[in-house]
């Protein structure tokens, strides 16, 4: 199932002007680079709060609004996936929970390796929200205008 994630970069950001070794003081307004994110499907996930996505007929636009990358994501499988991975203790509990079948695990979870080393997604540090009972309903009812 290759292709299920495409990146392609819209533009890449313009660099700061600054003296030779200098580095931007805080708060200055340029985010700070984040270290690459190591992905692994047993701990928690969630779409990065800088990314928004749109849906699309193919699946949906992803976009950073920090690194200005743009990904299209190619199923709407990995759509309600990317959606629902802070409503789940893991990557791998959301993707059992949006009905991935096994012979398909290993592309999803490449799909979303790359969706972290492109930081779309991220680490998450807090409990998914106990409120939702997770085995209320199939992943693909997500609200998609809700974004963790």
């Amino acid at each position: 199932m290759r292709g299920v994630l495409i990146d392609a970069p819209v533009a890449a950001p313009a660099e700061p002007p600054s003296a030779a070794g200098a580095t931007l003081p805080p708060g200055s307004g340029a985010p700070a680079p984040a270290p690459p994110a190591d992905f692994d499907p047993s701990l928690p996930w969630r779409r990065a709060r800088s990314v928004a996505l749109r849906p699309e007929p193919f699946g949906a636009l992803v976009y950073h609004f920090g690194n200005r990358k743009l990904s299209f994501l190619k199923s709407t499988t990995l759509v309600a996936v990317v959606e629902t991975l802070a409503e789940h203790p893991s990557a791998d509990a959301t993707l059992a929970a949006c009905g991935v079948p096994d012979a398909q695990l290993p592309a999803y979870r490449r799909a979303l390796a790359d969706l972290a080393r492109s930081q779309m997604i991220e680490r998450r540090t807090s409990p998914p929200p106990a409120a939702r009972e997770l085995a209320a309903g199939p992943c693909g009812e997500a609200d998609p205008e809700v974004h963790p």
